[in-house]
């Protein structure tokens, strides 16, 4: 192979009861860093596809949910340790295919190792309990059950993690799947299911349709043989899912929005503080649900800290995620860039003041992807949109607070609450923070991106509807409660009534 050179598109098919099914339609997946390459042009589906993918899925799943518990977890082991084989290859592809610099495409595909990994000892965990009956010579427990058939939608900001978040533990929990993934990354979403299927998952335990989500999202959502749904991606996109899994009684956890902020009191570690915020702010090139929006800073350090914070961003270097020394890649498409440009225009309206960036980068080879420059707003004041809306891009506000209390205050000021973190050297302030904080995932001395799949991930307000993902709670989201009562006693006994009390 020449050196640099741009690989062949990929073609791709629906993949459904480990086949592979096209459609009369196609879609085309690009290089945000580079629009004119096609990286994967892929079968469009809608209701048919969808169809078939569910028809298969119900077919796998008495086989499926029969496979002991331990087998399953075998059979994620092995993907796990796959998935850590082809890390290098896994991340190239992500890189091209959305952009994200190469060292944190390593780091999403070794979040689904990590996760392969964790979920695989379930097979051999204690998941229920017994507890003593109020009546002699009765036995009571619970075991977890399969839902069925899942749906699993997941977004393109980390197309590897994400769905390692939701399918491993749907399959582990005795489920099987119908996978449709963002439109942006198609490539990803099937180099991770034929690790699956390599690895020695049946065919149709995962099946996979690719599409927009009108077409293609709203019939996984809407099919009367998917039992469940679970979804990350924007909020007004969850609450049709909502509304429509919560019409049809079907289980459905939503991951969504964030509006996450660093509050940087008068007495952190500056040096420490400004390391969090430009990670928390610009990896990913803000595109996490995550990542950090807002930096709340008391006043006696607002001055110090926002100068330095705007050298540093000047600093970050723009460009294909594949190339030594970037440090910020492309927005992931058109849509996108002119969102986060949309939000600097209202952030000049309202008053704000961009100190670095605040415009599509247009130089040199630049010019051939969807880049923006990071971006440092201030004079911000916490009820302008920039405070209060979800960019989704390099784009940071911010924010003074008169004090710590107060910056506690605007921390928790917006609708969502899925991460927020707190700089200071002040054991007890810290405490109060850890309590006082609203939401899901919460940070002392480090930035509100970073989360480990031994602890649960998700939020609360707007962020989702209460559900949570990876950690001890990774299985409730794909699993029901069955009790169970044995009385060996060969006599009628009425729990409540033939007791002593």
């Amino acid at each position: 192979m020449v050196k640099n050179a741009v690989p062949r598109p990929l073609d791709l098919a629906h993949h459904i009861a480990g086949r592979s099914v096209g459609s009369p339609r196609t879609f085309t997946s690009r290089n945000p860093a580079h629009r004119d390459q096609v990286v994967a042009v892929v079968a469009r589906g809608g209701a048919e596809e969808v169809n078939l993918a569910v028809q298969a899925a119900r077919s796998a799943l008495p086989g499926w949910r029969r496979t002991p518990w331990p087998v399953r977890g075998e059979i994620l082991l092995r993907a796990a340790e796959l998935l850590a084989a082809r890390k290098e290859e896994l991340a190239r592809l992500m890189t091209r295919e959305m952009g994200k610099v190469l060292t944190e495409s390593r780091g999403d595909v070794q979040e689904a190792i990590d996760m392969g990994r964790f979920i695989a000892g379930a097979g051999r965990r204690a998941f229920g309990e017994t507890v003593p009956s109020e009546l002699p010579d009765k036995w009571a427990m619970t075991v977890r059950q399969p839902l069925g058939v899942v749906g699993c939608i997941t977004p393109w900001n980390f197309p590897i993690a994400i769905p390692s978040w939701k399918i491993f533990p749907a399959v582990m929990a005795g489920n099987t799947v119908v996978f449709k993934p963002a439109e942006d990354t198609p490539a990803c979403a099937m180099a991770f299911v034929e690790v699956l299927e390599a690895a020695g998952l049946p065919p149709g335990v995962v099946n996979v349709v690719f599409g927009m989500g009108e077409e293609c999202g709203a019939e996984v959502v809407a099919h009367p043989g998917v039992d469940a749904v679970s979804f990350t991606g924007s909020v007004a996109t969850g609450r049709v899912v909502a509304e429509t899994c919560g019409r049809l009684l079907k289980k459905v956890s939503l991951e969504l929005g964030g509006k996450n902020g660093i509050v940087v009191l008068a007495d952190a570690d500056l040096e420490l503080a400004l390391d969090g915020a430009l990670w928390g702010g610009f990896g990913t090139s803000g595109q996490r649900c995550t990542a950090t929006s807002r930096v709340i800073v008391e006043r006696p350090v607002l001055d110090a800290f926002t100068h330095a914070f705007a050298e540093r961003v000047a600093g970050l270097r723009l460009g294909d995620g594949l190339e030594e020394g970037v440090t910020v890649g492309p927005i992931v498409n058109q849509r996108q860039l002119e969102r986060v440009d949309s939000y600097t225009r209202s952030g000049r309206a309202e008053g704000a003041r961009i100190l670095v960036g605040g415009e599509v980068a247009t130089e040199g080879r630049l010019a051939e992807g969807w880049f923006y420059r990071p971006t440092v707003y201030a004079d911000v004041s916490p009820q302008m949109r920039i405070a209060q809306e979800e960019i989704f891009g390099p784009a940071v506000a911010v924010i003074p607070a008169p004090d710590a209390d107060s910056a506690i205050g605007i921390a928790n000021g917006t609708a969502y609450g899925l991460s927020l973190s707190i700089y200071t050297r002040d054991l007890a302030r810290a405490f109060h923070a850890m309590s006082d904080l609203e939401a899901g995932i919460v940070y002392v001395n480090a930035p509100t991106i970073g989360a480990e799949i031994q602890l649960p991930f998700g939020g609360v307000k707007q962020t989702g509807n209460g559900h949570r993902e990876a950690g001890s709670a990774a299985l409730d989201e794909f699993s029901e409660w069955k009790s169970i009562y044995v009385d060996y006693s060969g006599r009628l006994q009425r729990a409540q009534i033939d007791t002593s009390r």
